[in-house]
């Protein structure tokens, strides 16, 4: 049996009934929406979709060899947490945490989500009087030691090259804005019919390190450069909420299964379906919905797919791994 055959069967799914479905057909989504009342299922990626280019925007990496020391809070802190908390309502001049950002063909999650959480954190650091948009460009193609660029990361890295090395500014594809703007179009993560191009069937190359900014930009690559003062790894769901409630929104990794690409509404809980990889993405506040606890997230698969781009998951039990990977850092503001 050839490789792609092999991976194809891999994805198809097979119920108690007896019957198969291929993971993007209707029949799936309608059986994910039979077995459980939490969340809500529907169709975003295109049924034609290959399902490997779908793994392969499951770009977070398990770091072989961690550096990064734990981060613990004051047990009064903890216990002083509200029910609920959206980073949105206690930074409201911080706008960069409404943004959805799309990581294109390219696998870089990992880096997407690092540089979402720092550039919430220039803002709640410094009370809204400074905004920075990281490039998540500059992240993807100039760290070495965080993987394989497109083809995935470590997210403990990326904050430590923001620690070490530093990171330019960088708006969206074709914005002009910052010093490298991203350079991977985006695509229809979202409805089958929507206003963005239909993704390729493989992911981009990694495009190359460029160590000078866009023309037109009024600062030199080094002088844009922006650091971290520390970052830190957390673990457990009381020091990611402190952690949020402190100093915003911070990086978190889990699991994707199947049935997670067609998130809609609702608190998510893994229903049915094979594992397609690690995910890393934006965690910016908490909740109770139906009696459920949740991470409210963002994603960056644009804000056609799921709810505007954001979704909740399952909170306070380590749901597919969301509260083991998580990544967090204060920005060093005297560099601005």
């Amino acid at each position: 049996m050839s490789l792609s055959i092999t991976v194809v069967t891999l994805f198809f799914v097979a119920f108690a009934t007896g019957k198969t479905y291929h993971p993007l057909s209707d029949e799936f989504i309608s059986h994910i929406n039979s077995k459980q009342s939490s969340w809500k299922a529907g169709r975003n990626f295109p049924m034609d979709t290959p399902l490997e280019y779908i793994r392969g925007l499951m770009g977070a990496l398990k770091n072989p060899s961690p550096s990064l020391s734990i981060k613990t809070h004051d047990a009064d802190l903890i216990a002083d947490l509200p029910e609920n908390f959206d980073s949105r309502e206690k930074w409201p001049n911080c706008p960069s945490m409404h943004d959805i950002r799309d990581q294109g063909s390219c696998g870089s999650c990992w880096a997407f989500g690092a540089v979402e959480a720092m550039t919430d954190r220039v803002c709640t650091y410094s009370n809204g009087a400074k905004q920075f948009h990281f490039s998540a460009q500059d992240l993807v193609s100039c760290c070495t030691d965080c993987g394989y660029g497109c083809q995935g990361g470590y997210p403990d890295n990326a904050w430590q090259y923001w620690r070490d090395v530093g990171i330019v500014s960088g708006g969206p594809y074709n914005s002009s804005q910052g010093c490298r703007p991203y350079e991977i179009a985006p695509c229809e993560h979202g409805d089958a019919v929507g206003p963005l191009p239909k993704c390729s069937p493989e992911l981009e190359p990694t495009p190359d390190c460029v160590d000078k900014c866009e023309a037109g930009y009024n600062k030199e690559y080094k002088q844009d450069k922006r650091r971290a003062k520390q970052v830190n790894v957390l673990k457990g769901e009381d020091d990611m909420k402190a952690e949020i409630y402190k100093g915003g929104p911070i990086e978190a990794a889990f699991d994707v299964y199947t049935d997670f690409i067609h998130y809609k509404s609702g608190v998510y809980l893994h229903t049915w379906g094979k594992c397609l990889g690690g995910h890393a993405i934006k965690v910016l506040g908490w909740g109770v919905e139906g009696g459920k606890k949740y991470w409210l997230c963002a994603n960056s698969w644009n804000s056609d797919w799921g709810d505007k781009g954001f979704f909740k998951i399952l909170r306070g039990v380590d749901h597919c791994g969301i509260e083991s990977a998580v990544v967090a850092g204060e920005p060093d503001l005297e560099g601005f």
